[in-house]
C-alpha cells in the first residue's frame, strides 16, 4: 500500500469511527459470514445460492455476486450499537457489526469489486 493509500485508509477509519483489521481478520471475517449469506439466500434464490456457492469455491466472485454480498452484509447489520430507543433491532443468524461490513466491502474491493 502506498503512503499515500496509507493515509487516506487511516483516514476513512478515524471518520467511520472503525478500525481497519489485518488482511488475514477481513478474510475470517467474511469466512465467517459467506455461510449465512449462501443459507439466506438459498431460501430466497436457489439458482443464485448455486453460481454464488461455485463462484465462492472456485475464489472468484462475478461483480453481480460480490454486489449481493455487499448489499446483503450492509442490510443485516446487527450490533448496531443503538439503544431501543434509537434504532431498530436486527435479528439475524449471526452477529454482524458496522466493522464487519466494512471488512467484507474492503475485502470485496482489494478484489476489484466497486462496492
Amino acid at each position: 500500500m502506498s503512503g499515500m493509500d496509507h493515509a487516506s485508509g487511516a483516514d476513512d477509519a478515524d471518520r467511520e469511527g472503525s478500525r481497519r483489521l489485518p488482511p488475514s481478520e477481513e478474510r475470517d471475517t467474511v469466512e465467517r459470514l459467506v455461510p449465512a449469506w449462501l443459507a439466506e439466500t438459498e431460501r430466497h434464490d436457489p439458482a443464485a445460492a448455486r453460481r454464488a456457492r461455485t463462484e465462492w469455491e472456485q475464489g472468484s466472485l462475478s461483480a453481480r455476486t460480490a454486489e449481493d454480498l455487499a448489499t446483503w452484509v450492509t442490510a443485516r447489520v446487527t450490533d448496531t450499537g443503538f439503544n431501543e430507543d434509537e434504532g431498530p433491532r436486527v435479528d439475524g443468524p449471526v452477529r454482524i457489526t458496522p466493522a464487519d461490513k466494512d471488512a467484507v466491502h474492503r475485502w470485496l474491493a482489494e478484489r476489484g469489486h466497486g462496492v
